[in-house]
């Protein structure tokens, strides 16, 4: 197809055809002095712009759907019909031109996706056979090796089995700085490679990636309807019928059909029509843009409406990551390496989160832990007792030491208060019945946790709360470094998930932030659901109200924000409509106001509803972007 074959099926040949036939009339009756033939170009002009719009309205009716197309169909026929070919003309020209324009600024309000769909892949350069052989992405097998060079996009989801490099991740996480890759790091289809070398065995190919699984989640979201906007449809269902039935009484009562036919111009709520779906598609384009998915206009409204969130403390406000922190030393015969070797021998048969931290901590230091514990066996609620080298050795709380008799000669329970104050998950070591130690591992409070809380307020909550299964200690030494306004400690999942629920039944629109597994239960109850880090998990970015692509936490303020902006202006866009109707249908009834008239001034509306919903596409900054929490070490998980 050649650009004039384009050009012809393009969305602006309509208008511009019309139009010239328009000029051509004038000319005919103005220069010429022909008014036959100024009337044959004029009708001719309201033919070429008004075909497609009765051909709409037809199988509109078909569908037993009354629309605006039926109302300027009608409205330009009639004209006709009482040679007013000029009237007939105009109104399908203007609507012809409105058309245009509105689907051009709708297509950039769907910009997100476009470039979503722009920086996937089309090639890859695999190893096969010990030979770099370039392939179209999509055929790429699972567990191949693909090489990504300096300045290519990365065409597969994979892990990196060699080489290092930095990859811009700006079209999955909204990041704008590159992330550097090496050996294990997770790679996603999609981002560019800005400097290295890299191997990469493909984990997810095709439709299985995350970008593809994005670019179907912004697809279905962009076109799933808010509750407003559903009842706009609703109302448009009778509005238009009940704009018909005033233009026929008008026209019956007055004996005015030219008063009747501009009755069905001016009463065309195109701008009511389109002031709901065109934010929605801007908003959730703005959000995509900055690794933000919101799953649809009912999500993005709901969201709007946040005034409380909950959330987890590990891997929310904090890192994930616990380390050791203290080793106390209680045992006169003892040293600090005795203890932190009772310690990780101990927990070498333990499957508890914090056994990890011990046993690298023991590694790094050179200290000899060898094998497992002859046995080993978890006590609920206070911690394991194991048996290692024909010595028994306790480690966990004080509770465990009543349990087995061991007494806490040394002030243990006094140093375990001490370090819970300072935000350490602490664990008292005992071997064969007295007390040695006390070891204590904690979390990082994430550097963005505090600004996080800040910008939440910022943008409307009223209440940041806490959900840890940590001790209270531990829980407030977090708040008070995050500044959160409630602490709600010691809880299983079942408790957040009762939490959540109180919270509602006080009134309040809940979003809960979790890794959406052990948070599960919550995270269903809560109003919004958001997911953190979701570029890695295919079920978070497909179940998620909302899921946050990047491991920023500053992104869940910036989602708030964006759905208070855009029902905001949903509210602006449905008064710009109905007062634009209300004061063009007062015109016609009171005089002075022409059917050309009003179909200018309806497409004007038309036009100004979808250049405010547009303002969505800027970025707006968030008042604390980059706030500095107070150097605090948070507790892991603690065994209660």
């Amino acid at each position: 197809m050649n650009a004039f074959q384009r050009w012809v099926h393009g969305r602006w040949a309509v208008p511009a055809i019309s139009g010239l036939l328009i000029l051509i009339s004038f000319l005919a009756s103005g220069v010429l002095g022909s008014s036959l033939w100024g009337d044959i170009f004029m009708i001719a002009a309201a033919v070429v712009a008004g075909y497609r719009i009765v051909l709409s309205a037809a199988r509109a009716l078909m569908a037993k759907v009354i629309g605006i197309d039926l109302l300027v169909s009608v409205a330009a026929i009639g004209a006709i019909i009482i040679a007013n070919y000029w009237e007939a003309a105009a109104v399908t020209f203007l609507f012809a031109i409105g058309h245009a324009l509105e689907s051009a600024t709708l297509n950039k309000t769907r910009s997100a996706l476009a470039e979503l769909v722009a920086v996937a892949p089309d090639v890859a350069v695999v190893m096969r056979d010990d030979e770099q052989v370039e392939v179209p992405a999509g055929s790429v097998g699972m567990g191949e090796i693909v090489l990504v060079k300096n300045g290519a996009k990365v065409p597969v989801d994979g892990t990196v089995v060699g080489g290092t490099g930095a990859l811009d991740e700006a079209s999955i996480t909204g990041e704008s700085m590159p992330v550097e890759k090496s050996t294990d790091d997770k790679v996603f289809a999609g981002t560019v490679s800005r400097g290295g070398f890299l191997q990469v065995r493909a984990t997810g190919v095709g439709a299985d990636t995350t970008l593809a699984r994005i670019i179907h989640r912004v697809e279905e979201a962009q076109d799933a309807k808010a509750k407003t906007q559903v009842f706009m449809d609703r109302f448009s269902a009778w509005y238009t019928p009940a704009i018909m039935a005033l233009a026929l009484i008008v026209g019956v009562a007055t004996g005015n059909v030219v008063l009747a036919l501009t009755l069905l111009v001016i009463g065309c709520p195109g701008a009511l029509v389109i002031s709901i779906p065109v934010a929605i598609v801007a908003g959730i384009g703005r959000a995509a843009k900055d690794g933000i998915l919101i799953k649809g206009g009912e999500f993005l409204e709901n969201s709007a409406r946040i005034d409380a969130v909950a959330v987890d403390k590990t891997g929310t406000l904090t890192e994930g990551r616990p380390e050791l922190t203290d080793v106390v030393v209680l045992n006169p015969a003892m040293d600090r390496a005795e203890v932190l070797t009772w310690a990780a021998r101990a927990e070498a048969g333990s499957e508890h989160p914090l056994a990890r931290p011990i046993l690298d901590a023991a590694r790094t230091e050179g200290l000899r832990v060898t094998g497992l514990p002859e046995a080993t066996e978890p006590v609920p609620g206070k911690g394991i007792t194991a048996t290692t080298g024909g010595h028994r050795v306790l480690i966990g709380n004080v509770a465990l030491l009543e349990q087995f008799g061991v007494a806490d000669n040394a002030s243990a329970a006094a140093e375990v208060d001490r370090l819970a104050a300072a935000g350490r998950t602490a664990m008292i070591v005992a071997v064969d019945g007295a007390v040695a130690g006390v070891v204590a591992v904690a979390d990082q409070v994430r550097t963005d946790a505090a600004a996080m809380v800040e910008n939440l307020h910022g943008a409307g909550v009223k209440k940041v709360v806490m959900l840890t299964g940590d001790s209270q200690l531990v829980a407030h030494a977090i708040a008070n470094a995050t500044g959160v306004d409630e602490v709600r400690a010691g809880l299983l999942p079942e408790d957040k998930l009762d939490a959540v629920a109180e919270l509602q039944a006080n009134g309040h629109v809940v979003a809960m932030v979790g890794d959406g597994v052990n948070d599960a239960p919550a995270l269903a109850t809560a109003d919004i659901g958001v997911a953190m880090g979701a570029a890695g998990s295919a079920v978070a970015v497909e179940t998620a109200d909302i899921a946050l692509m990047g491991d920023n936490l500053l992104k869940l303020p910036e989602a708030i924000s964006l759905a208070k902006r855009t029902v905001a202006v949903m509210r602006q866009n449905i008064a710009i409509a109905l007062i634009t109707v209300a004061l063009l249908l007062g015109g016609v009834l009171f005089g002075g106001v022409t059917m050309a008239v009003g179909m200018l001034v309806h497409e004007a509306s038309v036009l100004i509803v979808i250049a405010n919903a547009m303002r969505l596409l800027r970025r707006k900054q968030l008042l604390a972007a980059t706030a500095t929490p107070r150097p605090v070490r948070e507790l892991a998980a603690s065994r209660t």
